[in-house]
């Protein structure tokens, strides 16, 4: 039976051998990439929906941070005709301040910042850092009051006779495990919290001149936003 193998090989050229093997008659190890090419396709597939279900979960975050925005600009819009978005002023300490929204309203001045998150946040006014627990996720942030309220100072070097308050605004599905801080609000809650928020006592006759005064100190340009992007890597 040797000498037949023996004959069987030596006369049958190489390149006939895949044949062979695929025929059965002689096992040369190709048979294994079948079972391999399904398992790689598994993993390619795997691999493919845990892209696509990270790539979905941003665009939604992005989709839904872009709606509140847009609702924040509309209720403001309903509530006064003098608001300003997304601009830069000196800061009150060095460097600039980016403020997100600016509303001037009867008796004084709202100065705005925005937080986009889902899922439940918590941490106290004087906390340094607060909470987001959205499912697995869990991570901490900036007290969005104690960072907006250099920029309600930034803001209220430009007019200091002005009362300027500290305003943040949540959007997204956002729960709260404890009531916060009365100026930390939902977007939902924006129109009626303008509407009747008071501020104390002032002397202000001119208030048109107030607002020509906080436009003429906004600085939109593009130079100047780099220089705040330069001074948040520094930072």
């Amino acid at each position: 039976m040797l000498k037949i193998a023996r004959i069987i090989l030596s006369s049958t050229p190489l390149v006939a051998l895949p044949a062979l093997a695929a025929d059965g008659h002689l096992q040369t190890g190709i048979t294994s990439v079948g079972p391999a090419k399904f398992m790689f396709t598994i993993a390619a597939a795997l691999l493919l929906t845990l892209i696509f279900r990270s790539t979905a979960n941003h665009l939604a975050q992005f989709v839904t941070a872009k709606i509140g925005q847009w609702r924040i600009r509309a209720a403001l819009a309903k509530r006064s005709p003098d608001v300003l978005h997304d601009f830069i002023l000196p800061g009150a300490y060095g460097g600039l301040a980016k403020i997100d929204h600016a509303i001037l309203t009867a008796g004084g001045i709202l100065c705005i910042q925005t937080k986009h998150y889902n899922g439940v946040v918590f941490g106290g006014a004087d906390e340094a850092q607060w909470t987001n627990v959205n499912g697995v996720k869990h991570c901490r942030f900036l007290n969005p009051l104690i960072q907006n309220e250099g920029r309600t100072r930034a803001l209220q070097n430009v007019v200091p006779d002005v009362p300027v308050a500290n305003l943040v605004i949540f959007t997204g599905a956002v729960e709260f495990t404890t009531p916060p801080p009365k100026n930390v609000i939902h977007v939902r809650q924006l129109e009626s919290y303008v509407a009747k928020f008071v501020f104390g006592p002032s002397k202000i006759k001119d208030w048109h001149a107030v607002w020509l005064t906080v436009k003429a100190a906004a600085m939109t340009d593009a130079d100047t936003r780099k220089d705040l992007q330069a001074q948040i890597g520094f930072s």
